[in-house]
């Protein structure tokens, strides 16, 4: 991390602490009367514990029916803040909620702990905990956290160990390596889960921001930085509104986990090790919920080493470690995914978009337009239908149909994968429209590379890289029934001796207004078990139109 970033949260704030207005104060811009957490004996230097005057004063706020608290310039230092129902949080300008470090092991105190949660033999420990993180809250109504300050996970843990050191301190080694269970250790369930590896114990914190069974929630011109496992874990929250917020972090950016009614919009996410923006919808609460009616515009997602965005220096991370960042659905699906809608977002750096039902969901009546891409290791775009069945009773496989992906360019795509369109033997993808794309590929793929088998990879983590380098560079469809590509174009930096497209157990497949170059002797399409195709207006490939199973052919 630079210099620059180091000096301005741990110095050049301290200077900038200003005289505190009273409680029952009105807000800097003539809101309402604010409850101000000097007033209630913060001190705000970021060294002393803010926790209980913090907490205090949104007592004081909740006991009066509602109000505003209000953090004035300063570094306030925290364990866990406790929200409340019709409440505000006010991060004014140069103010900053700091992640305290938790206290040393074995020692009272720190972050709350880890509530009870009998289901979570079906995800991880961080999706299934809410109350050990610096700001929570559960049950509540009419919730706010407003900017435009900052917060600061530094004493967050991500996941492993009792906290992860910010930019510029030695690094804890990622993805760790796991230790083997102790003597004594509860063996996990069907599913590997829960792993006492993968817990923390109370005192650890390990989210910036959870929120479990809220209505009513905006979250709003703020920035976090190095926020943990999740900078933000909505769980079961409706009507919610995230805008305008800046988030460089350490995992996780934003998780919308069986929410409904959300809008995600005007922000930016990096985070290189983990997804910027995910949509879930686990079993953390004992239902099968959907994730549903969701809009997520004008965002920017990438994967620069983190600091990097906020001090606009947006390095690069050496090879072989490469970037997440994406936006992304999954892996967790049980309850699936209705009505989603994503239009003008960018990614940069980054892995690409993936939607992901594998948990026995139905993924359905998605539409996604205006994607800017540039430098995108693998699979612009991934679909992935599968059988992991992480849930009750194993829950037979999913759905996943009725999705349009338009208007998207994307160019520095790596070699390795294009579009990656992937059901399972039986379990088709239904009805995908992919128009108005134009993508650019480093190109290089070999003969010896255009011949290999993909695995099917039925139960396994849904990821598109564990596919490996696919056999065609531009589009590989395969258990996919109803595909239409329609004024899509792939470019080469450089030579490809793999497919452009292969299709395996298609059935319906129209190309209209295609364009694909391949290299001399290379077909353009492969077709595998395909029944029903229609090809025209297409550059370079013959205009066809085939009702019948074609068992194996070329283009």
């Amino acid at each position: 991390m630079s210099l620059k970033i180091r000096h301005s949260l741990r110095w050049f704030w301290l200077s900038m602490i200003c005289l505190a207005p009273v409680a029952g104060g009105p807000l800097p811009d003539g809101g309402a009367p604010a409850f101000d957490v000097r007033a209630f004996g913060a001190a705000g230097d970021g060294r002393t514990l803010d926790t209980g005057a913090i907490n205090q004063a949104i007592e004081a706020a909740a006991a009066a029916g509602g109000g505003t608290v209000y953090f004035p310039a300063g570094i306030y230092a925290s364990h866990s803040i406790r929200l409340r129902s019709n409440i505000a949080l006010y991060l004014g300008p140069g103010a900053t909620i700091l992640a305290a470090d938790p206290p040393p092991e074995g020692a009272a105190g720190g972050y709350d702990a880890p509530e009870p949660c009998p289901f979570d033999q079906y995800q991880d420990f961080g999706h299934s905990h809410w109350h050990n993180s610096l700001i929570w809250g559960e049950n509540l109504e009419n919730v706010s956290i407003l900017g435009p300050g900052m917060i600061f996970g530094r004493g967050l843990s991500r996941g492993f160990g009792r906290k992860d050191p910010p930019p510029g301190e030695p690094q804890l080694p990622w993805p760790p390596e796991l230790p083997p269970l102790k003597p004594g250790d509860p063996l996990p369930g069907p599913f590997g889960l829960p792993d006492a590896r993968d817990a923390l114990p109370a005192g650890v914190g390990n989210k910036a921001i959870a929120l479990k069974n809220c209505r009513g929630v905006i979250l709003r011109d703020f920035t976090i930085f190095h926020g943990g496992h999740f900078g933000i874990l909505a769980t079961g929250v409706d009507n919610f509104t995230i805008d305008n917020l800046k988030i460089d972090t350490n995992r996780d950016g934003i998780d919308v986990d069986c929410c409904r009614n959300v809008r995600i919009s005007n922000c930016t996410v990096n985070s290189p090790n983990d997804d910027g923006i995910c949509l879930k919808s686990s079993y953390g609460l004992d239902e099968i919920r959907a994730t549903e009616n969701v809009t997520i515009a004008n965002c920017q997602v990438s994967g620069f080493e983190e600091g990097t965005l906020l001090d606009g220096t947006y390095q690069r991370r050496p090879p072989p470690r490469g970037p997440v960042g994406r936006i992304k659905f999954g892996t967790e699906a049980n309850g699936g995914f209705k009505n989603i809608t994503i239009a003008n977002c960018v990614f940069v750096y980054s892995l690409g978009l993936a939607l992901e039902e594998v948990d026995g969901g139905a993924m359905e009546d998605v539409t996604i337009t205006n994607l800017a891409m540039r430098e995108i290791p693998h699979a612009p775009i991934f679909i992935r239908l599968g059988a992991r069945s992480r849930g009750p009773d194993h829950p037979p496989v999913g759905k996943a149909r009725r999705i349009l992906i338009s208007n998207v360019v994307a160019s520095d795509v790596m070699f390795f994968q294009g579009i990656l369109i992937s059901g399972i033997p039986g379990h088709a993808i239904e009805d995908v429209t992919l128009s108005n794309i134009l993508i650019q590929f480093q190109g290089g793929g070999t003969a010896e590379q255009a011949a290999r088998v993909v695995p099917e990879l039925e139960r396994d983590y849904p990821e598109a890289g564990n596919f490996g380098i696919l056999p065609a560079y531009g589009l590989f469809a395969r258990h996919v029934r109803g595909l239409s590509v329609r004024d899509v174009r792939f470019e080469l930096l450089q030579d490809d001796r793999r497919p452009a497209v292969i299709l395996d157990d298609v059935t319906g497949a129209d190309f209209d207004h295609f364009q694909a170059p391949s290299a001399t002797g290379v077909s353009a399409l492969v077709l595998k078990n395909v029944t029903g195709l229609d090809v025209r207006h297409s550059p370079g490939l013959p205009d066809t139109c085939r009702e019948q199973t074609v068992p194996e052919d070329r283009l």
